[in-house]
């Protein structure tokens, strides 16, 4: 039997923020947020709240079977809640459902990867995924510049009446800060990084690997609130598949993700990976020389069809055999601050398969492990000090309706504990050079540094 989900349209707002600060008070407040009017790339939004349940969490040191177990509780829990809702329109993306994040440490576990020992020993850690259930959203949709209220069946009308109230009075003011208490530091010295470098570059040699993302991370301590931090990082550098998730009164995760992971509409299955960074540059020929040096960079293209190549296998896992294909190979697409190199592989889902075991059967993305995926997480673990967290993980909801869509939770930041991490990383391979590796990882986030540096002077 259907159920009918219930549509109150809204004001149009240019601007998510604003519609999203009237509702931020709320337990739970996400926002997924296209970057509109700031980046012109996406086309939704999608905020939530008051969350009415929180999937179970996986215990600290999760086996591989406990995470397997995971996906397929996700998949259950989905099942037997949303039986009979029906997709309410092609311009709808989520109805209600789960929502939240999956952190790149659950990867490690689902793969029996342990991380090595020189991790910080007692680091304040969120949890490894913390995804709930929301019978209600607000869909921005900037195309037909249209705001809907989105409702489960089983909501109030109560309910609806006051959140629309809500939804429709004039934004609080803000008033909360954000600064940093000194400058970032890097957990790599220079030294340290091309030590890394060097160790994996022995393993490529050996034929151990072929690509292994290495990553830095940049600690501050914070004092404020971590959306403000969020609305001038989204000014600096606006991507499609952006996100801010309240975890606490001062703890969020801010993503400023350009990278598409898995998207499923129906039974298409999509994903996007990027390899290939070059920074941008205010005088335009300089820019355009970026662009077409990327575009014929060897080693960038070969570093990118490692990855395609990688993910047509873990696509592979549950599509239907022969419907894989690559429908864009070395394609520039350019961000605020940054060049990209991103190609696309789509295919067709198992009709036996769901969000779940798609996303259990891919995770982490193979855009930020390498290649092979479990041996170059091996060496992730073995070489990097801290654990990533959330940062390549994954911000992902999947609709009621089974739709589903994710970012790889690249540009990511963690403000948890009185401390804001930024972490940056870059695909390594035989023809790299540590020096323009290291600088890549600035290149990505350099700005973000330098923005949250500078916040409280202004």
């Amino acid at each position: 039997m259907s159920k009918a989900v219930h549509l109150d349209e809204l004001p149009y707002q240019r601007d998510t923020c604003e519609l999203f600060e009237r509702v931020r008070d709320l337990p739970g407040a996400a926002l997924l947020d296209s970057s509109f009017p700031h980046s012109t790339a996406g086309r939704y939004d999608i905020l939530a709240a008051s969350p009415v349940a929180q999937l179970p969490a996986l215990p600290q040191n999760a086996s591989e079977a406990q995470c397997r177990r995971f996906f397929d509780t996700l998949g259950q829990y989905h099942r037997e809640h949303y039986a009979g809702i029906q997709p309410v329109s092609q311009d709808i993306p989520f109805c209600g459902g789960i929502l939240g994040y999956a952190g790149y440490e659950l990867g490690n576990r689902l793969h029996g990867v342990v991380h090595g020992p020189g991790t910080t020993p007692g680091a304040a850690q969120v949890p490894a995924v913390l995804l709930q259930a929301y019978d209600w959203c607000v869909i921005q949709d900037h195309l037909l510049r249209r705001a809907t209220l989105v409702s489960q069946p089983g909501v109030p009308a109560a309910v609806r009446n006051d959140l629309l109230a809500r939804l429709q009075q004039a934004a609080p003011r803000r008033t909360a800060d954000f600064s940093l208490d000194g400058e970032f530091r890097s957990n790599f010295t220079a030294e340290g990084y091309r030590e890394a470098f060097e160790r994996i570059a022995t393993y490529i040699q050996a034929g151990d690997c072929y690509q292994v993302n290495l990553a830095q991370r940049f600690s501050a301590g914070f004092s404020g609130d971590p959306w403000h931090a969020y609305r001038h990082l989204r000014a600096v550098a606006a991507a499609p598949l952006s996100a801010y998730l309240q975890l606490a009164k001062d703890s969020a995760v801010i993503s400023l993700s350009p990278e598409r992971f898995l998207s499923l509409h129906g039974h298409h299955v999509e994903t996007a990976p990027i390899k290939g960074t070059r920074p941008r540059h205010p005088d335009q020929e300089t820019d355009r020389a970026a662009v077409r040096e990327l575009r014929a960079s060897g080693k960038d293209r070969a570093e990118n069809l490692m990855i395609v190549d990688l993910l047509r296998n873990d696509l592979g896992r549950s599509c239907v055999p022969g419907s894989i294909i690559v429908d864009r190979l070395f394609e520039v697409q350019s961000l605020a601050t940054v060049h990209h190199l991103v190609s696309t592989i789509s295919g067709e889902l198992q009709a036996d398969r769901g969000a779940a075991q798609l996303l259990r059967d891919s995770f982490p993305g193979g855009s930020i492990t390498g290649a092979p995926k479990r041996r170059a997480m091996e060496i992730i673990a073995e070489l990097e000090p801290d654990a990533r967290q959330v940062y390549c993980g994954s911000v992902l909801y999947i609709s009621a309706d089974g739709r589903m869509d994710s970012n790889i939770a690249i540009r990511t930041l963690l403000c948890n504990a009185g401390e804001i991490h930024c972490w940056a990383g870059g695909g390594i391979v035989a023809d790299s050079q540590w020096e323009q590796e290291y600088q890549e990882t600035y290149d990505k986030v350099g700005k973000f540094l330098f923005a949250l540096e500078n916040l409280g002077s202004h």
